[in-house]
């Protein structure tokens, strides 16, 4: 029989990029499957503590075992910028293209392009909460190339590649990428504990 967990995530990509790694054993199951259909709240300073505020929303909301991401793109030169803010950098709605285009502002005219993805993982399980984190190391391109993926993948290129995230496969990132790896942690745990 396969564990559902509920993952606090209405994403498609996201859910898709995740159920990819936690494999068959394991039903993702999203917030408005729950019947939890607002919005979840993320207002804390750090990416543990939205992950966690995320978690316990949803756990308070369902009584199920659940996790939550949050992940930033920390660039070396903005000092970890956009970090925590990633997603609402330059609007306060997820617009991608828009967080693309003042990023590639922002370092303009900068020789150091280093930059990391870092995912946390907050996991309620049983009423316990456990921490997880996944992170890659990379740099910033000048200019967006490639369809796959989303948020800033058309200018993330991870270390040891020539390819942005954006001009991979599922299969491919999901083999490097900081939410699989942190993910792949989680899996790890779920597996060894008695359920």
């Amino acid at each position: 029989m396969k564990n559902r967990i509920v993952f606090a995530t209405n994403n498609a990509h996201k859910k898709a990029e995740v159920q990819a790694v936690l494999g068959p054993d394991f039903e993702l199951v999203t917030p408005r499957d729950c019947g939890v259909e607002e919005e979840i709240p993320e207002t804390q300073p750090t990416l543990e503590g939205n992950a966690s505020q995320k978690a316990r929303y949803l756990h308070d909301r369902t009584g199920l075992d659940c996790f939550a991401d949050d992940t930033g793109l920390e660039v070396a030169a903005l000092g970890g910028a956009p970090g925590v803010h990633s997603a609402r950098y330059a609007t306060d709605g997820h617009d991608f293209a828009a967080n693309n285009r003042l990023l590639l502002r922002n370092l303009a005219g900068q020789t150091d392009r280093r930059a990391r993805f870092r995912t946390v993982i907050a996991l309620i399980l049983g009423g316990e909460e456990h921490r997880f984190e996944g992170i890659v190391e990379g740099r910033i391109i000048e200019h967006e190339t490639g369809d796959e993926g989303f948020g800033y993948d058309p200018l993330f290129v991870p270390d040891g590649y020539d390819r942005t995230f954006a001009q991979m496969s599922v299969e491919e990132k999901n083999a490097v990428s900081h939410r699989a790896r942190a993910v792949r942690k989680l899996v790890e745990f779920l597996k060894n504990v008695e359920r």
